[in-house]
């Protein structure tokens, strides 16, 4: 009989591999959509469209997810969710038109709501203390994105596109088989059944689910969006090839999934609070920097007319990128941390809809991205709507948690009263 010790590290490993792999696959239109551009003539919008579809379907799927798991647990949910996107990750490499394209990505795409599977089915297996660290351990399964760029582009140029489907599609049966060998399933988990279906959707109604709702809808609606655009973005405005401008992306991928770990530990030492406010300031400063394009400007000085050029040259776009990347990797774990905290009975159906919301800004940005290229024609533009998002960010956070504030003034007062 195994420990209850190894049963919660098996449940943490399996489940942080099988995510993933789901997100690995959910992203893969980041790189597999650039040759289908090429191949079908698509324009940016369109682009956005073909990239964000996926992300769709794995956003307004996570509520359900999220639910079924509180129901029914999170081992035979994630087991099943996989099992049935691996045919039509297979049939892809048979699409030959737009719609075609668009309606298995729409299937493929429920892979991306194993996020609201496996939160709460792995913060269940640790105790309150620990919850905000696993659940970081087990959100850097976002790194999935950027094995897409490391991986997808070699296999492009070995056998072109329809090869991606092929190795994705059996990666996928052979991590859900593991995933069932080596995970566990405790009754005790389950919430009870007479907490009603219409019970648990009535927590969006929650003013402070709503608050997440759009603080997710930043760190990790935003993360999405980047992710899938950043490759497109480094060809387009770099002139670099797929393969190079992949592995650039994934500079920003990468931190943004695996150091969510250390948002959650941030999050159980300093707070919930703390740690996505100071996430909000950063992203703010960064996207700032981000949105200022390319720009060359003559003024007229005492000798003449003199040129300027200012813009940030490959190198510092992907060191502010990677800033970006860690400081969101950091918010995505500390807004989950705020609903373990104040919804611990109800992890799953509020996790779900936190996760929809993220999931739609994902599904909304590239598109929005893509139109806004079409309509100005500057590829920054981009940067300078999430930089808005931001600040509605900030500003929310900033009066919704005086009172929080007030309170650790008045406490820290109080401590250093007691100390003199």
């Amino acid at each position: 009989m195994a420990s209850q010790t190894y049963k919660q590290y098996a449940v943490l490993a399996s489940s942080t591999v099988s995510f993933t792999v789901c997100f690995m696959i959910w992203m893969m239109f980041a790189v597999l959509g650039i040759p289908i551009k090429q191949q079908l003539g698509l324009n940016e919008t369109e682009f956005g469209i073909l990239a964000a579809t996926p992300v769709l379907s794995g956003s307004l799927i996570r509520v359900p997810l999220g639910i079924w798991t509180d129901r029914f647990g999170g081992r035979i949910v994630l087991f099943t969710l996989m099992l049935a996107c691996v045919v039509p990750i297979y049939m892809m490499q048979y699409a030959t038109q737009f719609w075609h394209f668009l309606a298995i990505g729409l299937v493929v795409g429920l892979a991306g709501g194993s996020f609201s599977v496996g939160t709460p089915y792995v913060a269940r297996w640790f105790r309150k203390e620990q919850q905000g660290l696993a659940m970081g351990v087990f959100g850097a399964g976002n790194a999935g994105s950027s094995l897409t760029k490391l991986i997808a582009p070699s296999l492009i140029a070995i056998g072109g596109w329809q090869l991606v489907p092929n190795v994705y599609a059996a990666v996928m049966l052979v991590t859900a088989i593991l995933f069932w060998l080596f995970s566990y399933h405790d009754p005790k988990h389950l919430v009870s059944s007479k907490v009603s279906f219409s019970q648990q959707l009535a927590l969006i109604k929650n003013p402070a689910v709503m608050r997440y709702c759009q603080y997710y809808s930043v760190v990790f609606g935003g993360y999405v969006a980047l992710a899938l655009w950043m490759t497109k973005y480094y060809v387009a405005e770099y002139g670099f090839d797929i393969k190079h401008a992949a592995f650039l992306a994934a500079c920003f991928s990468l931190p943004g999934g695996v150091l969510r770990a250390l948002g959650g530990w941030l999050s159980d030492k300093y707070g919930a609070y703390k740690v996505t406010w100071g996430v909000m300031w950063v992203c703010w400063i960064a996207f700032f920097i981000l949105s200022y394009p390319q720009t060359h400007f003559i003024i007229q000085t005492v000798k003449g007319p003199q040129g300027f050029d200012i813009g940030l040259n490959a190198t510092m776009f992907t060191l502010v990128l990677f800033g970006v990347g860690v400081a969101m990797a950091i918010g995505k774990a500390s807004v989950f941390k705020f609903i373990a905290d104040e919804f611990p009975d109800n992890i799953g159906a509020v996790s779900g809809v936190v996760g929809l919301a993220g999931g739609m800004g994902g599904f909304l940005l590239p598109i929005m991205f893509g139109a806004l290229v079409d309509l100005t024609g500057v590829r920054s533009s981009s940067f300078m709507l999430l930089y808005g998002t931001v600040c509605v960010s900030l500003i929310w956070m900033h009066f919704s948690f005086r009172a929080v504030r007030r309170a650790e003034e008045e406490k820290d007062a109080g401590l250093a009263t007691a100390t003199r």
